[in-house]
């Protein structure tokens, strides 16, 4: 039996469950409309398909696709600028010992299907 851990194991229990929590925080605050971006437009069109938190949780990446046919490169950007908005939520919210970062990033996913 090997003492190390296997880097190529799939997030933890507690991955998983921050990541769902993440997700719920972040799409409750795209609907409540407290970014003041001006190239974020329709942020109700914003969807949050996934939220993977490092595994320190210091960090996280949270992955979104457009319903609308707007410039996701944009939207991502905007976002990326307002993220401190998530951040102070997500420490308002959750009892974690960090607040992890985020970054958001395209959903590709969908594309790719």
């Amino acid at each position: 039996m090997s003492r190390h851990k296997n880097t190529q194991a799939g997030p933890s229990q507690r991955q998983l469950r921050v990541g769902e929590q993440l997700k719920h925080i972040i799409a409750e605050t795209l609907q409540r409309g407290s970014l003041q971006h001006p190239d974020l437009g329709n942020v109700a069109m914003l969807t949050v398909t996934e939220v993977r938190p490092s595994p320190d949780m210091r960090q996280a990446t949270a992955y979104v696709v457009s319903l609308l046919d707007q410039d996701i490169q944009a939207a991502i950007h905007a976002l990326n600028e307002e993220s401190h908005v998530f951040q102070k939520e997500i420490g308002r919210q959750m009892s974690m010992k960090f607040t992890p970062r985020i970054a958001f990033k395209p959903d590709d996913s969908f594309e790719n299907s």
